[in-house]
């Protein structure tokens, strides 16, 4: 293939792209598109519009970041007139989070919606279609969310998928395709792929134990039987512990007061254990028994699980008991060639960002030890004042001793 053709082939598939949804946060006009959940009983935490202390581009990598520690955060925005289902095509999610806090316990994933979304009513229990993104709390949780709605049912995976627990921004990305399959990716690397139908219970199993079939009862599973020409040695049973013949009794030991003096126990050398005869192969096995399985009659296939007819909304509905996250970058779409191109803009700047970082750590470092230094400084002249109050004392009294 030319050069050209190649080119066009290129440009083809990704003119050909769908992007639905797009927020690169890139302005502070970014809450004019988003809705404050308003409701009650849950104490909602603000977004600041930042690119955090450390970044690799101060303009092109601010987010929004929670701000306040042990707040719930619920935010959405709707593309209604983009509203699309994916039947027949990829589902992209891409988005960047950035736990610059060192998040100690809260979640970092988004959630997709159809059109029936209360925006203001927004809350952990509201209906969703697909979440997914990081949960970390604690050193017991440290996972990828993925979660599918099917009739009704929130479906997580039977994987555990790890997330990124460090405070630099990273890229998570979730392709589900028509053929009812999926990826998950962080910064551009496959952590998990498999069907949903065996990493999900969308469905019942298709084949079940048939109920019927029992074991015969002169079905023999034994491999091993004891050896009944085995006997057990006549010199075989002795103690584990044997009195310690070395010990003596006290001299103040009073038997009327304190009764018959037991020597104290020991380990007995001639111990073996307990005895068991030896194992001989079963002349009788017959291998293990497996209860035949049949077709079960509750399993109806479903060629698309992967099927949203409606998706027109996504948000931001966490708890979190550090703030600090950065949420950025995010696109729905249908075409991976286009979240990739934005993603290795966004790897290229964690680049530097991560540089930035070490440049901020080692700043912070010369500045610790300075300011330890300073303090040792002062500890000292403390001392040598006090050296001299001392001696000035100690010049007075002598004085008025002449006196």
């Amino acid at each position: 293939m030319s050069l050209k053709v190649f080119l066009i082939v290129i440009f083809s598939a990704v003119a050909s792209a769908t992007v639905y949804f797009k927020d690169e946060f890139d302005s502070p006009k970014w809450a004019d598109r988003w809705v404050q959940s308003e409701f009650t009983g849950k104490e909602f935490g603000k977004f600041d519009w930042t690119a955090g202390k450390f970044y690799g581009d101060d303009i092109k990598d601010k987010g929004i970041k929670t701000s306040q520690d042990a707040r719930f955060y619920a935010i959405s925005t709707k593309f209604d007139e983009n509203k699309f289902s994916n039947e027949g095509k990829d589902l992209v999610i891409q988005y960047t989070v950035k736990h610059e806090q060192n998040i100690d316990c809260g979640g970092g994933y988004l959630k997709l919606f159809d059109c029936a979304l209360d925006q203001k009513q927004l809350h952990g229990e509201s209906p969703y279609l697909l979440m997914f993104g990081p949960d970390i709390c604690g050193s017991a949780t440290k996972k990828v969310h993925v979660i599918f709605n099917y009739k009704g049912k929130n479906l997580l995976t039977t994987k555990d998928i790890r997330c990124k627990d460090d405070v630099h921004t990273h890229v998570y990305r979730l392709v589900v395709k028509p053929d009812n399959t999926y990826k998950v990716l962080i910064d551009g690397e496959v952590v998990e792929k498999g069907e949903l139908e065996n990493d999900f219970s969308f469905l019942p199993p298709a084949k079940i134990k048939d109920s019927t079939h029992t074991k015969p009862s002169d079905w023999v599973d034994d491999e091993m039987i004891d050896d009944p020409e085995d006997k057990k040695p006549d010199d075989w049973d002795v103690s584990e512990f044997i009195p310690d013949e070395t010990a003596k009794k006290p001299d103040d030991w009073d038997e009327e007061m304190d009764g018959e003096y037991e020597f104290p126990q020991v380990s007995n050398p001639l111990f073996k254990g307990q005895w068991a005869p030896k194992k001989i192969p079963n002349k009788n096995y017959k291998g293990p028994w497996v209860q035949r399985e049949i077709d079960n009659p509750d399993y109806v296939p479903d060629d698309k699980l992967y099927k949203y007819d409606e998706i027109c909304g996504v948000g931001i509905d966490v708890w979190q008991v550090k703030a600090g996250t950065i949420f950025d970058n995010i696109l729905i779409g249908d075409d991976e060639a286009e979240a990739d191109v934005i993603q290795n803009e966004i790897l290229e700047r964690i680049k530097e960002e991560k540089r930035m970082k070490e440049r901020l750590d080692e700043e912070e470092k010369k500045a610790t030890e300075a300011a330890e230094e300073d303090k040792k400084d002062k500890e000292l002249d403390k001392e040598e004042l006090d050296e001299d109050d001392a001696e000035d004392k100690d010049e007075e009294a002598e004085k008025h001793d002449e006196l």
